[in-house]
């Protein structure tokens, strides 16, 4: 989002309290250069325009609550205010002969941390005006005996540099990390809700798959009684096809049941799975995308060490299914998911065959920034231009799990297509710490047995 449909971010009490702090220091650095340093200053226009910073902030806080949030126009218009009282009150003081002229710098840079980019570029724009007019007219500072006080005319432009530049770098840079502090806090909504959801779904299964559990036996009862009057009502066709409805809508209730409930079937609270199930689970939504899913987890009976009982947390089954949306969607046909885990660590690999991550990102995968792709996976998938949430919410939730994430390529983009091994694009690795991640017992329900009759 940045800054674009960003309004009301300041607050009209946080400029006050600014300006109050201005206003008390204005007004000491002028009886300090009038009592002590015997600077002669025409104390009545300094007063003034100090006065008017003060008449504003008294007539704002009587006009509007302090709570209030200015907008765009409102708080830029405050900020150029600022600006030019300040610019006003140096010229009655000499200028860049002033020590004080750099805090011209403060409202440029305010705006640029809270300002769009339009307002921000004005009251730069505005800034460098003043500072330049200023620098050649102005009210020379001079001492109650006569003697000038001035700069020699080198130091006077290299002041005039050095605000200039300050303008422009203070403004870049507080604009480029209030924009990284309010994308990552975007980002950071974003897999707050993303978990959230995920985790009403994961409970709303525990609830389904409960129930499933308590209402098999009575509908095995009923459908147990039901077959039993179908037989006895052989001789009354109408009585009998009652019957053997009520069984049909048992068979339905439970079929009904044990799909709602799948994804919690084996435990009644969602604790623990193995790793193969939490890896397909995460996977089922993208099997009927177009794409060959090909998983290699280890859970071929008979083929050797038993895989690992995992937690069943729901950053873990979110972050993966991102994971592998990535992957197919940027594969040209196939997607291939491996598990593999050692004493000391559990690894998820998930690799395609499509063009792979852009070389100049990879540094920056999972960051939620602006990323523009330069590839044609853009006009595949346009919303990829953005913040890249997805690569941002699957790494944030993974990492709340202990796992660190590896994002590269597998092979070589200047190679032909027929030097291209068939695992050609993405490769991201998720390797979890064993302890992290593993339950060593598990009291589940377990599945219901099904009753043939």
């Amino acid at each position: 989002m940045g800054f674009s449909g960003r309004g009301d971010w300041v607050r009209l009490r946080t400029l006050m309290l600014l300006r109050w702090t201005a206003i008390l220091g204005q007004t000491a650095a002028i009886y300090v250069a009038w009592r002590f340093y015997a600077i002669d200053l025409d104390l009545v226009l300094c007063f003034l325009v100090v006065g008017a910073a003060v008449a504003v902030n008294l007539a704002a806080g009587l006009a509007f609550p302090q709570n209030t949030r200015l907008s765009e126009t409102a708080a830029m218009l405050t900020l150029l205010f600022d600006t030019a009282q300040l610019g006003l009150l140096l010229y009655f003081t000499g200028g860049l002969n002033n020590p004080f002229a750099l805090l011209i710098l403060a409202p440029a840079t305010i705006a640029a941390t809270a300002l769009q980019a339009r307002a921000t570029v004005l009251l730069g724009l505005v800034t460098i005006a003043l500072v330049t007019l200023i620098a050649f007219v102005n009210v020379p500072l001079r001492t109650r005996g006569g003697d000038a006080i001035a700069v020699p005319p080198v130091f006077g432009f290299g002041f005039w540099l050095a605000i200039v530049i300050g303008v422009v770098f203070l403004g870049l840079y507080a604009r480029r990390v209030a924009s990284e502090i309010r994308l990552m806090g975007d980002a950071l909504l974003a897999t707050q809700m993303a978990l959230a959801r995920e985790q009403k779904l994961t409970d709303l299964g525990g609830v389904i798959a409960a129930a499933a559990h308590e209402l098999g036996t009575p509908l095995a009862t009923i459908k147990l009684t039901s077959v039993e009057l179908a037989h006895e009502l052989a001789d009354r066709p109408e009585l009998r096809s009652d019957a053997e409805l009520i069984r049909d809508q048992a068979d339905r209730c439970r079929d009904i049941l044990r799909s709602m409930g799948r994804a919690g079937k084996a435990d009644q609270h969602m604790r623990s799975a193995p790793l193969s199930t939490i890896i397909r689970e995460a996977a089922e939504p993208h099997l009927g995308r177009g794409k060959s899913l090909h998983f290699d987890l280890g859970d071929t009976p008979g083929t050797g060490e038993p895989q690992p009982q995992v937690q069943r947390k729901p950053e873990i089954i979110h972050g993966l299914r991102n994971l592998v949306q990535n992957a197919v969607d940027f594969a040209r046909g196939e997607v291939w998911v491996d598990a593999d885990w050692s004493d000391r660590d559990i690894t998820v690999v998930i690799s395609d065959d499509g063009a792979g991550f852009p070389a100049h990102l990879l540094g920056r995968i999972g960051d939620p920034y602006p990323l523009r792709r330069r590839d044609d996976a853009s006009e595949r998938r346009p919303e990829y231009d953005g913040m890249g949430l997805g690569l941002f919410i699957a790494k944030t939730l993974l990492e709340r799990t202990g796992a660190r994430l590896s994002f590269t390529n597998a092979s070589d983009p200047f190679l032909t297509e027929e030097e291209r091994p068939a695992r050609s694009g993405a490769v991201v690795t998720v390797c979890w710490p064993r302890e992290r991640i593993e339950v060593t017992e598990s009291g589940g329900l377990g599945d219901n047995r099904h009753i043939v009759i």
